[in-house]
């Protein structure tokens, strides 16, 4: 009882922090305001869905409206940097953020061996049982889509609605990554079934019905607004196209709040729609910077409680789970700010054979993705395939989860996003090793399989699919916030009786996360030693302090747990900026 009052107040002292910094400050942290009257490029939310009245207000400052984001009550446009105060003291604004740029959340990785993605999670039992995501809807907010045979079936091409909110035009993928993303998604192994081939590439819902919005430039760049406006197109292409999953293997960094975050609340209102959406955690888990061994790098939306935040698994080149891994690069929890318990789960994202084509960006940069011919074909030689591609990180994580929950969705077409979800945790394998390590340009990266590692555990199609526990209607799948006990230099979840996890014998956090991932105590979901001392992680202002999450400077205390240009390399490519880290997996 002790524990849970200390619990409580934590949390209400993280709240209150919380509500004055955004009673007092309407400006995003990384948002840059001087003297200067130099445009930037911003996302303004109103307390309203905004009207001419609040765009005027906007233009009177200065500014330009480049876009409707009614899905979050904003816009995006223009402002002069000296006139941004003065927007945000207006009593109709709530928010001002940067628009800021997102990118995919994979990396390159050579030396190609078979990845059994399917095979560890179970997904050709799905198969067997006829669950192939026949007349569920995916879309994939991404760089676009190639049409490619393996996204055809004998009714035709798969990819029913194409859209591009980057410049306007083709929504063809320039990049690379969100056709790979779409293979692991949907592929059906056209280009690699028959007798002339010893190993076929598919996805996990070979029959789903993908929707494409394409976000992402040639780069693998786009910005907030972009993403907000798929997302707003996907809500309203649901009934259309039966949407029921919103696959987003993208991210940037945390600057705030999710309750602020524009890009949170636009996947909070796709849920509230009864879109699944399903995204990538990071690839940020080698992280040092800040001294947190790599935790507290989950990267937004990914931080938002509702969604299915998904880290990366290795398979180890075998057809069995038993011997897999975490991969070293995948994000931390708890989330920067609000301490959110992610990843909430974990499936195969490294070394991912999926589909694409020659002469993609992707290709130009990492040539040494290239598989050849012979490690599938029976009678194959060493050219590369002009059709598979290998990439590693969270994004083909996310991927493969967004497929099985459209193999789920359509055996069961009734299950909420919140039901999904806490199928998919319930349900998850649970069974690794305390610690595993990876030994890279003579650094050793060594993670231990905690609740902010793994989550709720492995993703487990075929259990997902043969439980019968549903979880009760009305209750809320968010993911529960970790408090910190400084005196015990212990963590705690926080009981949330409007949550699924809240009560019930079923639904309590043990038959959820289970026992490995409850480190140091009954109770405590993290006790008081790590790898050599707790205050490494724990102490300090690292993750829990005051001075990294509410300081004085809100910008200082973000670069402290980012790590500024450390993290992103100053490349424009998330590929480029982790390309050696994640070789030695």
């Amino acid at each position: 009882m002790k524990n849970r009052k200390l619990s409580v107040l934590i949390l209400l002292v993280t709240f209150i922090s919380s509500a004055m910094w955004a009673k007092d400050h309407k400006l995003a942290p990384d948002l840059s305001t001087d003297s200067s009257s130099d445009q930037v490029n911003v996302i303004v939310q109103f307390k309203h869905t905004p009207g001419e009245v609040h765009k005027d207000k906007i233009r009177s400052k200065g500014g330009s409206v480049d876009s409707d984001l009614s899905l979050v009550k904003g816009v995006s446009g223009k402002l002069p940097k000296n006139r941004l105060q003065e927007l945000a003291n207006d009593p109709d604004v709530a928010y001002i953020s940067p628009d800021r740029p997102v990118q995919g959340t994979n990396d390159g990785n050579p030396s190609a061996t078979l990845d059994y993605h399917y095979t560890t999670v179970n997904a050709q039992i799905a198969w067997q049982l006829g669950y192939d995501g026949t007349g569920i809807g995916v879309a994939v907010i991404d760089s676009g889509i190639i049409d490619i045979p393996d996204l055809h079936s004998q009714k035709g091409y798969r990819v029913v609605y194409s859209q591009d909110f980057v410049n306007g035009g083709s929504a063809v993928d320039k990049y690379g990554h969100g056709s790979h993303v779409a293979g692991i998604v949907g592929g059906n192994g056209n280009k690699s079934t028959g007798s002339n081939y010893s190993y076929t590439f598919k996805g996990i819902a070979p029959n789903v019905n993908l929707v494409n919005l394409r976000v992402l430039d040639q780069n693998g760049v786009g910005t907030d607004s972009q993403v907000i406006a798929a997302i707003n197109q996907a809500i309203n292409l649901k009934s259309k196209y039966n949407i029921q999953v919103i696959n987003l293997s993208l991210g940037r960094p945390v600057y705030e709040s999710y309750k602020l975050d524009p890009l949170c609340q636009a996947v909070e209102q796709a849920w509230k729609a009864g879109i699944v959406v399903v995204v990538a955690a990071g690839n940020d888990g080698r992280d040092n910077s800040a001294g947190t061994n790599g935790y507290a790098t989950i990267t937004a939306p990914g931080n938002d409680p509702y969604v299915i935040t998904v880290g990366a698994m290795k398979t180890m080149g075998t057809p069995s789970r038993a011997d897999d891994q975490i991969a070293s690069y995948s994000s931390k929890g708890p989330t920067a700010i609000d301490h959110i318990v992610k990843p909430d789960l974990v499936a195969p994202g490294n070394r991912i054979i999926s589909l694409y084509t020659a002469g993609l960006t992707l290709n130009k940069l990492c040539p040494g993705n290239e598989i050849p011919n012979s490690l599938y074909q029976a009678k194959g030689n060493i050219t590369a395939s002009p059709t598979y591609y290998l990439l590693s990180g969270t994004s083909m994580a996310a991927a493969v989860v967004s497929g099985a929950v459209a193999d789920l969705l359509q055996a069961q077409p009734s299950l909420t996003p919140d039901q999904v979800k806490a199928r998919l945790m319930e349900t998850a394998y649970k069974v690794f090793p305390q610690y595993s390590s990876v030994t890279d340009a003579g650094v050793t990266y060594t993670d231990q399989y905690d609740i902010f590692t793994i989550g709720a555990g492995y993703l487990d199609l075929q259990a997902a699919l043969a439980s019968a526990d549903v979880a009760p209607a009305g209750l809320s799948a968010k993911s529960p916030t970790a408090v910190y006990d400084s005196a015990s230099q212990s963590v705690y979840l926080l009981q949330d009786n409007s949550a699924i996890w809240g009560g019930s014998a079923v639904w309590g956090g043990s038959a959820v996360w289970g026992g490995s991932v409850f480190v140091g105590g009954n109770s405590a979901v993290w006790g008081g030693s790590f790898l050599g001392g707790s205050s490494a992680v724990w102490g300090g202002s690292a993750v829990w302090g005051g001075s990294a999450v509410w300081g004085g400077s809100s910008t200082t205390g973000f670069s402290a747990v980012w790590g500024g240009s450390a993290i992103w390399g100053g490349s424009t490519d998330a590929s480029q900026s982790l390309s050696t880290a994640i070789n030695g997996e």
